[in-house]
């Protein structure tokens, strides 16, 4: 004010009262403007909070429960939780970020599933372990004959816990055949130690998230299947079966046999992370049974962390037990029928299973059995009498004629052996067949639909003969004047693999020498320039089929010799086994100084 009265001239003191008038106003606009923006706010605010409370009211109303008393109610059940600090610790700092969030905002909702689903895990809640080996024994012998060494395992793992009281679950891989009961093999140790069963199928599972989970912040995001098993299954110590392990693939959603790998290993799993849960979940007392048919289509990594169990193919004698004990009493069960209403005698039971199954499980054999029960409840049913003593005529009646399994052929074609193989449903026996053919410069072609392994026993065969044909009475010349041709019948089924190394070199020097093969033999085993006999796998199976196929003489790698000591006596009674470590070996025991009918001299 003083500089304004200062100031003499009237029109230059005008023009600065009105630039202090008008910062003033402005200041004043200002103001408003601020006071009028904070009332509205304000409004706002009050607004919301009245909605909201008019909606706590409305819940009260109708019974349900409010955000607060909701969250509440979840701060009490976390204190009945036997969780770490740490766990403690993460829960709390998530559930006062639940308080603090409008309960009309989207994240609200994902806050409090993902808060229910920490609190619907059993974390450390264990079943108590039925110690009493004894009874867990009874129990896996009334459920499954036969498999001891899987019984074993079983037992042995039971007695170190029973003795030290707590210990890392093994994660056992039981392969083989389908239909040899390797899945409810699961559900019989479960009852045996009185866990939780939880089953989980990994058959065509092609994406990571299925085991990891997706992080909370994607819509629909869910938790892994691991951890929603074992939120099932209400308990941290589960017997947790894999079933088809052996049939994941990677696709672009990322490859899940990877993601098991942390399930897999007793190493990482006690900090298993799901991408949901966002923190470590132990996995370490959860025993997994892994199921596969094929361990080849099980990655490398993945296979090194489970210990693997074998569960080969039952021979007649096994399946006609598990006909009498589980498959026959089941169906007569499933049916409404009772004991005496269909009877199969020994007889009956064995036309059954070599009359209408070539497999090493008992799936399809059940499905016969059901056949004839669903045929009796029929009778039953219509009030038509009918033989509840099955004859071997009125099983062809019901189940139409019946397959005629391999069975070993005569042995007056020189060139025809007997080979063994191994398949993913159990072994099988192949025939393989050479045959000579005049034609220039010699030469060698296979047929069959085979792969690269055994094109390639084929051609090492070959050459160990030529080089070795002065030992074995065979003119060098030959080789140039006949072409070899071999082949192995059903060519639309694609075979590989090294079994057939000696069974080739056997077919081709009695088609050079016009040698008889001996009668009722069969062999395996791989071959080697030097002429080593290298040994193979699958014994087990491949006996079976022989046992099958009516054979009697079986020639082996001296190295197999522990797998036919691993099979029981009664099995392989009536077969006898040659071990060989040499070509030289297998043709002394195989060929015999017989020619065979009409043989050509070859030149």
């Amino acid at each position: 004010k003083q500089l304004l009265l200062e100031i003499s001239d009237m029109k230059l003191r005008a023009m600065e009262v009105m630039r202090f008038m008008n910062v003033e106003l402005q200041k004043l606009e200002l103001k408003n403007t601020i006071q009028n923006k904070v009332r509205k706010e304000l409004d706002q605010q009050q607004k919301e909070y009245f909605l909201n409370q008019q909606i706590k009211s409305i819940q009260e109303e109708l019974g349900g429960n409010s955000t607060e008393e909701e969250i509440n109610e979840m701060r009490k059940r976390s204190l009945t939780k036997s969780w770490s600090e740490d766990v403690a610790n993460h829960f709390d700092k998530e559930i006062n970020r639940l308080s603090r969030l409008n309960p009309q905002m989207p994240e609200h909702n994902i806050q409090r599933n993902y808060l229910e689903f920490m609190l619907d895990l059993p974390w450390n809640t264990l079943t108590k372990d039925n110690f009493d080996i004894k009874n867990a024994k009874k129990i896996l012998d009334h459920d499954h004959y036969g498999l001891e060494d899987v019984k074993e395992r079983i037992l042995e793992h039971l007695a170190v816990l029973k003795l030290k009281g707590d210990m890392r679950s093994p994660i056992l891989c039981l392969y083989g055949p389908p239909g040899v009961g390797k899945t409810s093999l699961g559900k019989s140790i479960s009852e045996a130690i009185g866990r939780k069963y939880v089953r989980m199928s990994l058959g065509g599972l092609h994406d990571e998230s299925e085991i990891r989970g997706h992080r909370k912040t994607y819509i629909g995001a869910m938790p892994g299947r691991i951890l929603q098993s074992i939120k099932k299954s209400e308990s941290s110590n589960p017997v947790f079966v894999l079933d088809e392990i052996d049939k994941m693939s990677a696709s672009a959603h990322g490859d899940p046999s990877s993601a098991m790998l942390e399930v897999l290993d007793p190493e990482q799993n006690s900090t298993f992370y799901d991408n949901f849960l966002e923190i470590g979940y132990d996995l370490s007392k959860v025993f997994f049974i892994a199921t596969a048919n094929n361990i080849g289509d099980i990655p490398s990594p993945l296979r090194d962390r489970m210990e693997m169990i074998n569960i080969a193919g039952y021979t007649i004698e096994e399946k006609s037990e598990i006909v009498k004990r589980h498959l026959l009493p089941k169906q007569l069960t499933e049916h409404g029928l009772k004991e005496k209403d269909v009877v199969l005698g020994k007889k009956e039971i064995e036309y059954l299973i070599t009359g209408y199954t070539r497999e090493s499980g008992v799936r399809k054999l059940n499905q016969k059995v059901a056949k004839l029960v669903r045929s009796a409840a029929k009778h039953i049913a219509l009030e038509e009498e009918f033989n509840t003593k099955y004859s071997i005529e009125d099983i062809s009646k019901i189940l139409g004629p019946s397959i005629t399994p391999d069975q070993y052929e005569n042995n007056e074609v020189p060139g025809v052996v007997v080979g063994l193989a191994w398949t993913s449903v159990g072994g099988d026996i192949l025939f393989i067949e050479s045959i000579l053919s005049k034609a220039k410069n010699g030469g060698l072609s296979i047929t069959g639909n085979l792969g690269t392994v055994m094109k390639e026993s084929a051609t090492i065969a070959l050459e160990y003969i030529k080089s070795h044909a002065d030992e074995l009475g065979i003119k060098p010349e030959v080789f140039e004047n006949y072409k070899v041709h071999i082949h192995v019948p059903e060519g639309a089924t694609p075979k590989d693999g090294p079994s057939a190394g000696i069974t080739m070199l056997t077919s081709l020097v009695s088609s050079f020498t016009q040698r008889k093969v001996k009668a009722k033999l069969a062999m395996t085993g791989e071959i080697t320039l030097r002429g080593k006999v290298l040994p193979v796998g699958g014994i087990k199976e491949k006996i079976l089929a022989a046992k099958r196929a009516n054979i009697k003489e079986i020639i082996l790698c001296e190295d197999n010799r522990k797998d036919i000591e691993e099979i029981k006596a009664e099995y392989v009674k009536g077969m006898t086994f040659h071990f060989v470590k040499e070509m030289k070996e297998v043709l002394e025991i195989a060929l015999t100084n017989q020619k065979v009918k009409g043989a050509k001299v070859l030149d």
